[in-house]
């Protein structure tokens, strides 16, 4: 077998085989292949897709390449989320304790963050203490006694992932469906959950910006997750502005205790339920969306799920009492208004923008290198469809920096008021299921 013969197959059009597949990754991987010719076969899928028998063993192929997280001693249905990623998306946060509170086990992998703000580990280490070295074996332990637990990411899960996404930022061929789908989903295979319910974000926050775009990542997910024997489910999700109203890291902690406690934004919380319903059903802890949902809201209301978070924060070394006193978290030094110049309808928050301002603060890294500002960011007073008056605060900055100017510039063009009247966009946007 040859690369050059799978590059021409696939430059014109035809369907690769199973062999044909695992070849060419575990010849990249192994370093047998050169980037030269991974690089046009890439190319050759950016413009002429791949079927979805290709896609599924692409994915298993890639998960093949390295090590795999073993979950088989957590009893019970392991039920994984994973979002595209947004501005002020805490969701995790909120859906690992709220879940679990109903004795769905969640064995969360999760990484840092590169962007906006940090990734939900850097989010839990705002909570003095909160640390997720651990074991494998601590890991697995902790699930089983309390539900659910957060562990770094392994050092050498699909290591062809790696490679190929490495390859792909530099050889323009990031934007194409089934590389997108086949990256996260091995990442989601790889780290042994039964059951996989994705969060596909949409708009101008969100990777895929158009709805079609995520509509057709969500249906390729779904159905590679479901191809290898995972319970796979989409839900199509707005980030035109932020989820929430706080972007930054103990900011975006606080309001998850808040949300967990059933006080939270509306948004916020109703794609929790959204999500968290899903998880339910797939784990069979309930039979239907209808019945996981009260149960859900149920336990918000009866502080099941809050205890259930400050047991988790506890498990690994966090000081719990800080989901009582958030104030324990870092603080920032200055807390300075954005007043509105105008009257009027909030009419478009760019959310890349403001997550953009965030960085800026320093909520988040602009390389891997960066040193995150777990105090600073931004809270939201205004959403879209919400009215204002000239002199009224946008958002509070919270800045460890006295000379913001820049910042607020930034944030000024990022939110546009209008005279028209505008109603808040939509949240959920379709469910994708096989």
């Amino acid at each position: 077998m040859r690369m050059y013969d799978l590059i021409e197959k696939k430059r014109d059009g035809h369907e690769l085989t199973n062999e044909e597949i695992q070849f060419f990754i575990n010849g990249y991987t192994n370093g047998d292949i050169p980037d030269y010719q991974v690089s046009a076969l890439l190319m050759a899928v950016y413009f002429q897709d791949m079927t979805e028998e290709e896609r599924a063993v692409l994915t298993t192929a890639m998960v093949d390449s390295g090590d795999k997280i073993d979950l088989s001693a957590i009893s019970g249905i392991k039920v994984d989320k994973h979002s595209t990623g947004g501005v002020g998306d805490t969701t995790t946060l909120i859906l690992a304790p709220l879940v679990a509170s109903l004795g769905v086990p969640v064995a969360k992998m999760s990484g840092r963050g590169l962007g906006h703000t940090g990734g939900t580990i850097d989010k839990l280490e705002a909570v003095p203490g909160f640390h997720v070295e651990i074991t494998s074996d601590e890991f697995i332990d902790l699930v089983n006694k309390n539900k659910v637990a957060v562990v770094g990411q392994s050092g050498n899960l699909t290591p062809a992932d790696k490679k190929l996404y490495s390859l792909r930022d530099v050889t323009a061929t990031v934007n194409s469906i089934p590389l997108i789908a086949s990256s996260i989903m091995s990442k989601k295979i790889a780290s042994g959950a039964d059951a996989i319910v994705l969060d596909v974000k949409t708009g101008a926050g969100a990777f895929m910006k158009s709805l079609d775009d995520a509509k057709s990542l969500a249906q390729a997910m779904v159905s590679i997750g479901n191809r290898v024997g995972r319970n796979t489910m989409a839900v199509i999700s707005d980030m035109s502005q932020p989820l929430g109203y706080a972007i930054g890291n103990a900011l975006e902690v606080k309001e998850a205790i808040d949300t967990l406690q059933g006080k939270g934004p509306e948004d916020l919380t109703e794609l929790c339920l959204t999500l968290g319903s899903q998880m339910v059903v797939l784990a069979k802890k309930a039979s239907s969306l209808d019945e996981a949902r009260e149960q859900l809201k149920a336990n918000m209301e009866n502080g099941k799920a809050f205890e259930q978070f400050k047991t988790f924060l506890q498990s690994q070394g966090g000081d719990a009492s800080v989901a009582d006193h958030p104030e324990l978290m870092p603080k920032a030094d200055y807390m300075v208004e954005l007043p509105a110049k105008e009257a009027g309808t909030i009419k478009n928050i760019i959310a890349d923008d403001l997550g953009t301002a965030a960085m800026m603060l320093g909520a988040g890294r602009a390389t891997k290198e960066s040193v995150i500002d777990l105090a600073v960011g931004i809270v939201l007073h205004k959403k879209v469809g919400d009215q204002v008056e000239a002199g009224e605060s946008l958002l509070t900055i919270h800045a460890n920096q006295a000379n913001i100017e820049e910042v607020k510039e930034k944030l000024y063009q990022s939110i546009e008021v209008s005279t028209d009247n505008v109603s808040a966009p939509s949240l959920i946007y379709d469910i994708v299921t096989e």
